[in-house]
């Protein structure tokens, strides 16, 4: 597990399944995102939108790079 924030760009986010995949600004493969790691204040609904910038820690999921404490810009 990483303790490390990176930046990235949401490349697509489904609201109705409740996750999506973040591009890392540095490069490297894709980082599913599950709508439970968005972190909002409040009971907002917790969606990202296409294109948007984010900050998150990568962790190692089981079938590949996840995200954590996702950030929205």
């Amino acid at each position: 597990m990483s303790d490390q924030r990176v930046s990235g760009t949401v490349k697509w986010f489904n609201d109705r399944k409740g996750f999506g995949f973040i591009e890392r600004d540095e490069g490297g493969p894709d980082v599913f995102v599950h709508h439970s790691s968005i972190q909002i204040d409040g009971d907002a609904f917790k969606s990202l939108q296409d294109g948007q910038k984010v900050t998150l820690e990568v962790t190692q999921g089981q079938k590949g790079p996840q995200a954590a404490n996702v950030i929205p810009a």
